[in-house]
């Protein structure tokens, strides 16, 4: 290698150096704030909180969140999906929580519920994808 290209090449390979560093910091920024949670109280009442970073802290968030007395956690995920539904013409009546690795799992899971509890008319009321999912 001549004198000439000498630096040019430290600079490159310092270049591609911070980059990596770059990338791996905001992988692991992302990974680490990958908790979520969705809280579910009477007649379609909720709460969802996601890109936290501990499962009680997102708990917390979405219990916060929901405006009615009776709400409770009914679904946290690590680096996936919730989704809750609800009976369109009864938001008193049945509703569905599902949780799944990836978005529509967790909405058809959700639905399945829904029906299951009675409803006819589920239509999905909220959803969230925290981190990966």
């Amino acid at each position: 290698m001549s004198e000439v290209y000498a630096p040019v090449a430290r600079v490159m390979v310092v270049a591609a150096l911070l980059v990596a560093i770059g990338t791996l910091t905001l992988v692991t920024v992302q990974t680490a704030w990958a908790a979520g949670a969705l809280a579910v109280g009477s007649c379609g009442a909720y709460g969802e909180a996601y890109d936290f970073h501990t499962v009680a802290d997102a708990s917390e968030g979405a219990l916060a969140r929901c405006k009615d007395s009776s709400c409770r956690v009914v679904a946290t995920v690590k680096r996936g999906c919730a989704a809750l539904a609800v009976d369109y013409a009864n938001a008193c009546g049945g509703h569905g929580v599902g949780k799944a690795s990836r978005l529509g799992a967790a909405q058809n899971v959700a639905l399945r519920s829904c029906y299951a509890d009675g409803a006819r008319e589920c239509v999905i009321r909220t959803f969230f994808c925290d981190a990966e999912g």
